[in-house]
Protein backbone atom coordinates (compact mmCIF):
# COMPACT_ATOMS: atom_id res chain seq x y z
CA UNK A 1 0.00 0.00 0.00
CA UNK A 2 2.95 2.34 0.66
CA UNK A 3 4.69 1.76 -2.68
CA UNK A 4 1.31 2.58 -4.74
CA UNK A 5 0.91 5.48 -2.78
CA UNK A 6 4.50 6.52 -2.87
CA UNK A 7 4.36 5.60 -6.63
CA UNK A 8 1.10 7.85 -7.16
CA UNK A 9 2.77 10.83 -5.70
CA UNK A 10 5.95 10.54 -7.64
CA UNK A 11 3.82 10.63 -10.60
CA UNK A 12 1.48 13.44 -9.35
CA UNK A 13 4.89 15.34 -8.58
CA UNK A 14 6.17 14.89 -11.99
CA UNK A 15 2.80 16.21 -13.63
CA UNK A 16 2.82 19.06 -11.02
CA UNK A 17 6.10 20.02 -12.57
CA UNK A 18 5.09 19.42 -15.98
CA UNK A 19 2.76 21.35 -16.03
CA UNK A 20 3.98 24.50 -14.34
CA UNK A 21 6.82 24.74 -16.82
CA UNK A 22 3.92 25.05 -19.20
CA UNK A 23 1.83 27.23 -17.45
CA UNK A 24 5.06 29.99 -16.58
CA UNK A 25 5.99 29.85 -20.93
CA UNK A 26 2.44 30.99 -21.29
CA UNK A 27 2.35 33.28 -18.62
CA UNK A 28 5.47 34.69 -19.81
CA UNK A 29 3.58 35.66 -23.21
CA UNK A 30 0.46 36.29 -21.83
CA UNK A 31 1.16 38.14 -18.64
CA UNK A 32 0.05 41.74 -19.75
CA UNK A 33 -3.17 40.40 -20.69
CA UNK A 34 -3.73 38.92 -17.19
CA UNK A 35 -2.07 42.06 -15.44
CA UNK A 36 -4.65 44.71 -17.37
CA UNK A 37 -7.47 42.37 -16.77
CA UNK A 38 -6.50 42.41 -12.84
CA UNK A 39 -5.73 46.26 -13.00
CA UNK A 40 -9.23 46.75 -14.04
CA UNK A 41 -10.76 44.84 -11.30
CA UNK A 42 -9.50 47.63 -9.30
CA UNK A 43 -10.84 50.05 -11.40
CA UNK A 44 -13.90 48.81 -11.51
CA UNK A 45 -14.21 48.92 -7.35
CA UNK A 46 -12.64 52.63 -7.49
CA UNK A 47 -15.81 53.53 -9.97
CA UNK A 48 -18.14 51.47 -7.74
CA UNK A 49 -17.13 53.24 -4.76
CA UNK A 50 -17.35 56.62 -6.36
CA UNK A 51 -21.02 56.09 -7.57
CA UNK A 52 -21.34 55.66 -3.63
CA UNK A 53 -20.83 59.25 -3.05
CA UNK A 54 -23.71 60.46 -5.43
CA UNK A 55 -26.10 57.84 -4.51
CA UNK A 56 -29.43 59.34 -3.10
CA UNK A 57 -31.54 56.95 -0.77
CA UNK A 58 -35.26 57.07 -1.34
CA UNK A 59 -38.68 55.03 -1.71
CA UNK A 60 -38.02 51.19 -3.26
CA UNK A 61 -38.92 51.33 -6.70
CA UNK A 62 -41.85 48.85 -7.82
CA UNK A 63 -40.23 45.67 -8.82
CA UNK A 64 -42.20 42.41 -9.73
CA UNK A 65 -39.23 40.48 -8.13
CA UNK A 66 -40.25 42.00 -5.06
CA UNK A 67 -43.95 41.04 -5.06
CA UNK A 68 -43.55 37.47 -6.85
CA UNK A 69 -40.51 36.43 -4.15
CA UNK A 70 -40.96 36.43 -0.76
CA UNK A 71 -37.93 39.10 1.33
CA UNK A 72 -35.64 36.64 2.96
CA UNK A 73 -34.60 39.12 5.62
CA UNK A 74 -31.89 41.24 6.86
CA UNK A 75 -30.47 38.20 8.92
CA UNK A 76 -30.87 35.54 5.70
CA UNK A 77 -28.90 37.70 3.41
CA UNK A 78 -25.73 35.45 4.11
CA UNK A 79 -27.37 32.88 1.79
CA UNK A 80 -26.68 34.39 -1.57
CA UNK A 81 -23.49 35.45 -0.41
CA UNK A 82 -22.54 31.85 0.15
CA UNK A 83 -24.00 30.41 -3.18
CA UNK A 84 -21.50 33.29 -5.07
CA UNK A 85 -18.85 32.26 -2.77
CA UNK A 86 -19.39 28.63 -3.84
CA UNK A 87 -19.47 29.14 -7.39
CA UNK A 88 -16.61 31.81 -7.47
CA UNK A 89 -14.30 29.21 -5.80
CA UNK A 90 -15.39 25.72 -7.44
CA UNK A 91 -14.21 27.99 -10.89
CA UNK A 92 -11.29 28.97 -9.63
CA UNK A 93 -10.17 25.43 -8.77
CA UNK A 94 -11.84 24.07 -11.57
CA UNK A 95 -9.58 26.66 -14.01
CA UNK A 96 -6.10 25.00 -12.13
CA UNK A 97 -7.08 21.22 -12.35
CA UNK A 98 -4.90 20.59 -15.23
CA UNK A 99 -1.80 21.02 -12.21
CA UNK A 100 -3.20 17.75 -10.87
CA UNK A 101 -5.73 15.51 -13.12
CA UNK A 102 -4.00 13.45 -15.57
CA UNK A 103 -7.09 14.02 -17.89
CA UNK A 104 -6.73 18.26 -19.10
CA UNK A 105 -8.48 20.41 -21.90
CA UNK A 106 -7.84 23.85 -20.93
CA UNK A 107 -4.73 25.74 -19.83
CA UNK A 108 -4.75 27.46 -16.48
CA UNK A 109 -3.14 30.69 -18.10
CA UNK A 110 -4.89 30.79 -21.63
CA UNK A 111 -8.28 30.77 -20.04
CA UNK A 112 -8.11 33.24 -17.23
CA UNK A 113 -6.80 35.55 -20.47
CA UNK A 114 -10.53 34.90 -21.65
CA UNK A 115 -12.30 35.34 -18.40
CA UNK A 116 -10.48 38.52 -17.71
CA UNK A 117 -11.64 39.38 -21.19
CA UNK A 118 -15.36 38.71 -20.48
CA UNK A 119 -15.25 40.54 -17.33
CA UNK A 120 -13.28 43.46 -18.48
CA UNK A 121 -15.78 44.02 -21.25
CA UNK A 122 -19.12 43.40 -19.61
CA UNK A 123 -17.83 45.67 -16.20
CA UNK A 124 -16.88 48.32 -18.94
CA UNK A 125 -20.79 48.54 -19.76
CA UNK A 126 -21.58 48.10 -16.40
CA UNK A 127 -20.15 51.37 -14.96
CA UNK A 128 -21.24 53.24 -17.96
CA UNK A 129 -24.88 52.05 -17.02
CA UNK A 130 -25.16 52.78 -13.47
CA UNK A 131 -23.32 55.82 -14.17
CA UNK A 132 -25.93 56.98 -16.51
CA UNK A 133 -28.66 56.58 -13.91
CA UNK A 134 -28.37 56.46 -10.17
CA UNK A 135 -31.64 54.68 -8.71
CA UNK A 136 -32.25 54.62 -4.71
CA UNK A 137 -30.47 51.27 -3.60
CA UNK A 138 -33.22 48.39 -2.56
CA UNK A 139 -30.77 46.82 0.01
CA UNK A 140 -30.93 47.30 3.88
CA UNK A 141 -27.94 49.88 4.36
CA UNK A 142 -28.87 52.01 1.30
CA UNK A 143 -32.52 52.88 2.05
CA UNK A 144 -33.53 56.14 4.09
CA UNK A 145 -32.06 56.48 7.63
CA UNK A 146 -29.32 54.28 7.43
CA UNK A 147 -26.09 55.67 8.07
CA UNK A 148 -24.32 53.83 5.00
CA UNK A 149 -26.94 55.27 2.76
CA UNK A 150 -24.57 57.97 1.58
CA UNK A 151 -20.68 58.88 2.19
CA UNK A 152 -19.57 62.22 2.98
CA UNK A 153 -16.99 64.05 0.62
CA UNK A 154 -13.57 62.17 0.35
CA UNK A 155 -11.30 64.41 2.91
CA UNK A 156 -8.37 63.20 0.21
CA UNK A 157 -7.48 61.78 -2.76
CA UNK A 158 -6.57 58.54 -0.81
CA UNK A 159 -9.23 58.07 0.90
CA UNK A 160 -11.40 57.51 -2.45
CA UNK A 161 -8.49 55.36 -4.46
CA UNK A 162 -8.46 52.78 -1.04
CA UNK A 163 -12.00 52.30 -1.72
CA UNK A 164 -12.09 50.99 2.12
CA UNK A 165 -11.63 47.33 0.76
CA UNK A 166 -13.55 45.29 1.72
CA UNK A 167 -16.12 47.28 4.07
CA UNK A 168 -16.78 49.80 0.64
CA UNK A 169 -17.54 46.66 -1.58
CA UNK A 170 -20.02 45.17 0.54
CA UNK A 171 -21.64 48.21 1.56
CA UNK A 172 -21.57 50.00 -1.15
CA UNK A 173 -24.52 51.66 -2.78
CA UNK A 174 -25.76 52.97 -5.92
CA UNK A 175 -23.71 50.56 -8.37
CA UNK A 176 -27.22 49.04 -9.68
CA UNK A 177 -27.89 48.68 -12.96
CA UNK A 178 -26.47 45.79 -13.71
CA UNK A 179 -25.48 43.05 -10.92
CA UNK A 180 -21.73 42.67 -10.76
CA UNK A 181 -22.30 39.16 -8.83
CA UNK A 182 -24.16 37.88 -11.90
CA UNK A 183 -21.39 39.02 -14.24
CA UNK A 184 -18.95 37.24 -12.39
CA UNK A 185 -21.39 33.81 -11.96
CA UNK A 186 -22.56 33.80 -15.62
CA UNK A 187 -19.24 34.29 -17.17
CA UNK A 188 -17.77 30.99 -14.99
CA UNK A 189 -20.67 29.48 -16.38
CA UNK A 190 -20.62 30.30 -19.89
CA UNK A 191 -17.03 29.55 -19.68
CA UNK A 192 -17.43 25.81 -18.00
CA UNK A 193 -20.36 25.46 -20.65
CA UNK A 194 -17.85 25.85 -23.35
CA UNK A 195 -14.41 24.17 -21.74
CA UNK A 196 -16.08 21.70 -19.35
CA UNK A 197 -16.19 18.00 -20.20
CA UNK A 198 -19.00 17.07 -17.67
CA UNK A 199 -22.66 17.75 -18.23
CA UNK A 200 -24.03 17.21 -15.32
CA UNK A 201 -21.53 19.84 -13.42
CA UNK A 202 -22.38 21.88 -16.44
CA UNK A 203 -26.51 21.81 -15.70
CA UNK A 204 -25.48 21.86 -12.12
CA UNK A 205 -23.98 25.31 -13.33
CA UNK A 206 -26.98 27.27 -15.07
CA UNK A 207 -29.41 26.12 -11.99
CA UNK A 208 -27.00 28.02 -9.42
CA UNK A 209 -26.72 30.50 -11.73
CA UNK A 210 -30.89 30.60 -11.86
CA UNK A 211 -30.97 30.10 -8.00
CA UNK A 212 -28.29 33.02 -7.46
CA UNK A 213 -30.61 35.31 -9.38
CA UNK A 214 -33.64 34.50 -7.23
CA UNK A 215 -31.63 35.09 -3.82
CA UNK A 216 -30.46 38.77 -5.31
CA UNK A 217 -33.65 39.85 -5.49
CA UNK A 218 -34.93 37.78 -2.43
CA UNK A 219 -32.25 39.67 -0.84
CA UNK A 220 -33.11 43.23 -1.98
CA UNK A 221 -29.86 43.40 -3.22
CA UNK A 222 -31.04 44.48 -6.99
CA UNK A 223 -33.66 45.22 -8.45
CA UNK A 224 -35.26 42.85 -10.79
CA UNK A 225 -33.83 44.47 -13.66
CA UNK A 226 -30.33 44.59 -12.93
CA UNK A 227 -30.38 41.05 -12.65
CA UNK A 228 -32.38 40.66 -16.07
CA UNK A 229 -29.72 43.21 -17.85
CA UNK A 230 -26.92 41.15 -16.49
CA UNK A 231 -28.14 38.07 -18.46
CA UNK A 232 -28.76 39.55 -21.93
CA UNK A 233 -25.43 41.34 -21.69
CA UNK A 234 -22.97 39.04 -20.45
CA UNK A 235 -24.27 36.60 -22.81
CA UNK A 236 -24.17 38.57 -25.59
CA UNK A 237 -20.96 40.18 -24.53
CA UNK A 238 -19.50 36.55 -24.08
CA UNK A 239 -20.86 35.87 -27.53
CA UNK A 240 -19.12 38.32 -29.55
CA UNK A 241 -15.59 39.21 -27.31
CA UNK A 242 -15.09 34.81 -28.19
CA UNK A 243 -15.52 35.58 -32.19
CA UNK A 244 -12.98 38.04 -31.85
CA UNK A 245 -10.40 35.79 -29.52
CA UNK A 246 -8.11 33.23 -31.03
CA UNK A 247 -9.69 29.85 -30.70
CA UNK A 248 -8.14 28.21 -27.19
CA UNK A 249 -5.63 24.90 -28.31
CA UNK A 250 -7.23 21.67 -27.40
CA UNK A 251 -4.87 19.56 -24.97
CA UNK A 252 -6.49 16.46 -26.91
CA UNK A 253 -4.79 17.16 -30.25
CA UNK A 254 -0.85 16.88 -31.66
CA UNK A 255 -0.56 20.84 -32.07
CA UNK A 256 -1.22 21.41 -28.36
CA UNK A 257 1.54 19.11 -27.30
CA UNK A 258 3.25 21.30 -28.92
CA UNK A 259 3.41 23.71 -25.83
CA UNK A 260 3.74 20.74 -23.36
CA UNK A 261 7.85 19.62 -22.73
CA UNK A 262 8.98 16.25 -24.05
CA UNK A 263 10.38 13.80 -22.50
CA UNK A 264 13.71 11.93 -23.88
CA UNK A 265 11.74 9.31 -24.44
CA UNK A 266 8.63 11.11 -26.30
CA UNK A 267 11.82 12.81 -27.97
CA UNK A 268 13.43 9.64 -29.38
CA UNK A 269 9.60 8.46 -30.14
CA UNK A 270 9.67 11.55 -32.42
CA UNK A 271 12.70 11.17 -34.13
CA UNK A 272 12.72 7.47 -34.85
CA UNK A 273 8.72 8.43 -36.67
CA UNK A 274 9.96 11.58 -38.46
CA UNK A 275 13.62 9.52 -39.92
CA UNK A 276 10.67 6.48 -40.59
CA UNK A 277 8.45 9.37 -42.95
CA UNK A 278 11.63 10.72 -44.77
CA UNK A 279 13.18 6.93 -45.50
CA UNK A 280 9.29 6.21 -46.68
CA UNK A 281 8.97 9.63 -49.13
CA UNK A 282 5.86 10.79 -47.21
CA UNK A 283 5.26 14.11 -45.50
CA UNK A 284 3.79 14.50 -42.09
CA UNK A 285 0.68 14.85 -43.50
CA UNK A 286 -1.61 11.99 -42.60
CA UNK A 287 -3.37 12.12 -45.64
CA UNK A 288 -0.54 12.15 -47.85
CA UNK A 289 -0.61 8.22 -48.17
CA UNK A 290 0.28 8.12 -52.22
CA UNK A 291 2.35 5.53 -53.68
CA UNK A 292 5.57 6.12 -54.36
CA UNK A 293 7.79 4.38 -56.97
CA UNK A 294 11.84 4.80 -57.05
CA UNK A 295 13.48 5.42 -60.45
CA UNK A 296 17.73 5.70 -60.17
CA UNK A 297 17.33 6.85 -56.91
CA UNK A 298 14.48 9.81 -57.56
CA UNK A 299 11.35 8.77 -55.82
CA UNK A 300 8.38 9.80 -58.21
CA UNK A 301 4.48 10.36 -57.24
CA UNK A 302 1.88 7.95 -58.46
CA UNK A 303 0.81 10.54 -61.19
CA UNK A 304 4.40 10.58 -62.64
CA UNK A 305 4.68 6.79 -62.59
CA UNK A 306 3.70 6.28 -66.48
CA UNK A 307 6.40 8.91 -67.20
CA UNK A 308 9.36 6.78 -65.43
CA UNK A 309 8.05 3.29 -67.34
CA UNK A 310 8.05 5.25 -70.59
CA UNK A 311 11.51 6.42 -70.65
CA UNK A 312 12.81 3.45 -69.28
CA UNK A 313 10.94 1.53 -72.51
CA UNK A 314 12.83 4.16 -74.43
CA UNK A 315 9.40 5.99 -75.95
Amino acid sequence: MSLYIGREASKLWKRICAETTTEINLLAENWKYLLSGLIFQYIHGLAARGVHYLHRPGPTLQDVGFFLLPELGQDKAYISETLFTFIFLSFVLWTFHPFILKCKKIYTVLIWCRVLAFLVASQALRIITFYSTQLPGPNYHCREGSSLATLPAPKSALEVLLINFPRGVIYGCGDLIFSSHMIFTLVFVLTYHRYGTRRCIKQLGWFLAVAQSLLIVASRKHYTVDVVVAWYTVNLVVFFVEKKLPELPDRSTAAAALLLPLSNKDKDGRTKEENHKLLNGNSGDPADRRPRTQVNGKILEDGNTHLADSAMNGA
